[in-house]
């Protein structure tokens, strides 16, 4: 069984918090079977995360020879112009001493772009877009794979459809 969740920002993408902050717990917590997060979301990222019962599936779908790719929508506080899409595109910017893989861009209005990553560094869009002199104001993650967003308001959640389920994972017969 795989979950859909619409994370809120401020919200932490863990299970549970020692130290009783708010977290995606929170948001599933009727829910009977524990739920492991397919990947993680930074506190002031919001969107799409994925949540599972089957722990196994969690290290398969985030291995990077998957290149499964997770696609955002970034407003950030200077106009957005080619050149800094065709840098954020090209790849090669070091994150935590690694040099990003080539990713797709188009820009949104004046201040906003779309990036579609199939690497998962931690902050990855944020420290890219300081690398070229930006920051980012507001970072929502739109699309996992096959899996949307959709209609899916802040802190809501649903369970996959067997067709999402299908294209997440091709090949896997025990969800």
């Amino acid at each position: 069984m795989v979950v859909a969740v619409n994370k809120p920002r401020g919200l932490l993408a863990t299970m549970s918090d020692d130290r009783g902050r708010p977290c995606l717990g929170d948001l599933v917590a009727d829910r009977s079977e524990r739920l492991f997060h397919i990947g993680r979301l930074d506190a002031d990222t919001e969107g799409l995360i994925l949540l599972t019962s089957n722990g196994d599936i969690v290290n398969r779908i985030l291995r990077a020879e998957n290149k499964l790719e997770k696609e955002y929508l970034v407003a950030v506080n200077h106009p957005v112009t080619p050149e800094f899409l065709r840098g954020m595109a090209r790849g090669g910017v070091p994150v935590h001493g690694e040099p990003t893989l080539p990713c797709r861009t188009g820009k949104l209005g004046s201040q906003g772009f779309r990036i579609v990553l199939t690497q998962g560094l931690n902050r990855q869009i944020r420290l890219m877009a300081a690398h070229f002199g930006y920051r980012v104001k507001q970072l929502l993650r739109v699309r996992i794979g096959n899996v949307k967003l959709g209609h899916l308001k802040p802190g809501q959640w649903r369970n996959l459809t067997d067709a999402e389920l299908r294209g997440l994972l091709p090949g896997q017969a025990d969800w």
